[in-house]
C-alpha cells in the first residue's frame, strides 16, 4: 500500500513539474514538438495547429502543447549551436517556410549525417533559390540557421542566369561549378512543368531570328501561337504573335497591308529592317 502511495504521489509530482515547464522549441505548420522533462521525453500536440516558426511552449497536459512566448534571437542560436551543423544548397520551396535542399559537399554529408542527398529544411526565414545556406541537424529534421556568409553568391547567379535562359542541365558550364550545383539544378528544373519543350522551342525561335538577323528577348505561350518579344539587328523592340506549327507570322506588330501570313519569323525579320 505504501509502495502505490509512493508511486502516485511521484506520478503527481511529475505532472506538476510537467506543467510549471517552458521550452524552447522549432515547428512546422501542424507539427509535434518535444521535449525531455525529469529525464522522460514527451510529444506534444499543438493547440494553436497552423503555427510555423521558433517558440517558447507551455504544457497543457502531458500530450499538448500551447504557444507562450517568441524566443529572442540569442536563445535561438544557442539552441542550435547544439545540433549538428551541415552547408546546403537551396533547390524549391516544399511548402511554408520548408525548402527542398541539398549538400554542398556530399562526403561531408556523409560523414555528419549519415547520406547524401535532396532534403527538406525547414523553418528558411531568408534565402532564394540556388543559394547556399548553414542549417543545423537534430538526428530527425533539418533547421535553417543562416545564409552561408562563406559561399560566393557570384555562382547562385550564374545558376539563376542558366535557368532564365532554359539552359538543359546536361549544358550548364561555369567556371566554378561543382557536381552538387548541377545537382541542384537538375531540381529545380525537374520541377518546372515542360521545361526540356520549352528549351526547345526557345531554341526553335533564337534560330530562326538569328538566321534573319534578329535576336530573341522573350516569348510567352498560347494555345496556337507564340507572342515572341524581339529586337532587330537595330537594337528596335517588336512583338509578333508566331504560329507554332511552321512559324509563320499571325500578326507582325507592325503594318503589313494583311501580307501578315506571308511572312515566316526568319523574313519577318528582313521585312522590318527594309521596310
Amino acid at each position: 500500500m505504501a509502495n502505490i502511495r509512493k508511486i502516485i504521489s511521484k506520478l503527481a509530482a511529475q505532472e506538476e513539474e510537467l506543467l510549471d515547464t517552458q521550452f524552447l522549441a522549432p515547428c512546422v505548420r501542424g507539427g509535434k514538438v518535444r521535449t525531455r522533462i525529469g529525464g522522460m521525453i514527451y510529444t506534444f500536440q499543438l493547440q494553436q495547429g497552423n503555427f510555423e516558426g521558433w517558440a517558447i511552449f507551455k504544457p497543457i497536459n502531458d500530450k499538448i502543447a500551447a504557444v507562450f512566448d517568441e524566443p529572442t534571437l540569442p536563445q535561438i542560436a544557442e539552441y542550435l549551436q547544439l545540433l549538428v551543423p551541415i552547408r546546403l544548397q537551396l533547390a524549391r520551396v516544399l511548402q511554408g517556410q520548408t525548402w527542398l535542399a541539398y549538400p554542398v559537399n556530399e562526403s561531408d554529408a556523409k560523414q555528419r549525417l549519415g547520406f547524401a542527398k535532396p532534403v527538406p529544411v525547414h523553418l528558411v526565414s531568408e534565402g532564394s533559390q540556388f543559394e547556399q545556406i548553414v542549417a543545423r541537424w537534430d538526428g530527425n529534421c533539418l533547421w535553417f540557421e543562416e545564409i552561408d556568409r562563406r559561399a560566393d553568391p557570384l555562382l547562385s547567379e550564374q545558376l539563376k542566369a542558366a535557368l532564365k535562359k532554359l539552359i538543359l542541365p546536361q549544358d550548364v558550364r561555369f567556371k566554378g561549378m561543382t557536381p552538387s550545383m548541377g545537382t541542384v539544378y537538375e531540381l529545380v528544373t525537374r520541377n518546372i512543368k515542360d521545361f526540356a519543350p520549352k528549351v526547345r522551342d526557345e531554341q526553335r525561335l533564337q534560330r530562326a531570328l538569328k538566321m534573319g538577323g534578329g535576336d530573341l528577348r522573350d516569348f510567352s505561350d498560347r494555345p496556337d501561337y507564340w507572342l515572341v518579344e524581339w529586337t532587330s539587328g537595330s537594337g528596335e523592340h517588336h512583338s509578333s504573335a508566331i504560329a507554332k506549327h511552321d512559324l509563320t507570322v499571325m500578326s507582325s506588330g507592325i503594318c503589313l497591308s494583311g501580307l501578315d501570313n506571308d511572312f515566316d519569323l526568319q523574313s519577318l525579320v528582313g521585312v522590318v529592317e527594309n521596310r
